[in-house]
């Protein structure tokens, strides 16, 4: 096993807890326009949001639709389910969402504990993102969390989206580290670890939910604890 000396991370789901954060922002838009009146509850207009926001997250990593579809669409296409067709509500939505969501500050248990035991055995710490540079950097800021990396790469100043290689490559060329001796973890199979392997980084699923429990041949973390003696190797 090769000597890790820069260790790359993901930052929504994987340090930023972002469905945790982006629940408590989008129950501030949701009681701010009143959507008690076209909704059952909040928790169903919830996941019909995630749904669709996933949806249009993949079409953005695909290069289908550019970033300003992606941020007024998605809302645009959740009122819709809700009998709403109504864009500037939509446009509102977005604007509320990006004002409030990046100040949120919930991280996974552990996170500061784990970049500080990094930190201090000397590791190079990076974050490669696929979230825009506006707002990840606010999240960084904001969670306390900014002054661990020494670069943070926002996959727009590529111009292209994880798993693509050439992210993981101008990551690489930004900060002076070699492929063989990096690791990548996200939350992602195909974005984070997939993507990093296919430009010779070892990738490491954080996988809290048990999703891909059992996997064989994949390098996986239920846990954030478990990552600093995974990279020592102990």
């Amino acid at each position: 096993m090769n000597f890790i000396k820069d260790v790359f991370f993901d930052l929504d789901r994987t340090l930023w807890d972002f469905d945790k954060n982006s629940e408590s922002a989008l129950k501030i838009i949701y009681d701010e326009l009143k959507l008690s009146d076209h909704s059952s509850s909040f928790n169903t207009f919830l996941d019909v949001y995630r749904e669709v926001n996933a949806r249009f997250w993949r079409d953005y990593a695909q290069g289908k639709i550019d970033k300003i579809q992606l941020r007024n669409g998605r809302f645009s296409e959740t009122l819709k389910e809700f009998q709403i067709d109504n864009l500037k509500m939509g446009e509102q939505m977005s604007d509320r969402y990006l004002e409030i969501s990046p100040f949120q500050t919930h991280l996974f248990p552990s996170t500061k504990e784990v970049l500080t035991d990094l930190k201090n055995e000397n590791y190079n710490l990076h974050i490669i993102t696929n979230g825009f540079k506006e707002v990840q950097f606010t999240k960084l800021k904001n969670s306390g969390i900014l002054h661990f990396f020494d670069d943070v790469l926002c996959s727009e100043e590529v111009g292209k989206a994880k798993p693509h290689p050439l992210v993981f490559e101008g990551a690489l060329k930004r900060t002076n580290a070699k492929a063989a001796n990096s690791i990548m973890i996200g939350d992602d199979i195909n974005a984070d670890v997939v993507g990093a392997e296919n430009s010779g980084i070892r990738g490491v699923l954080f996988d809290p939910n048990k999703t891909h429990e059992g996997k064989i041949g994949l390098e996986r973390v239920e846990h954030l604890e478990e990552l600093p003696p995974l990279i020592l190797g102990i």
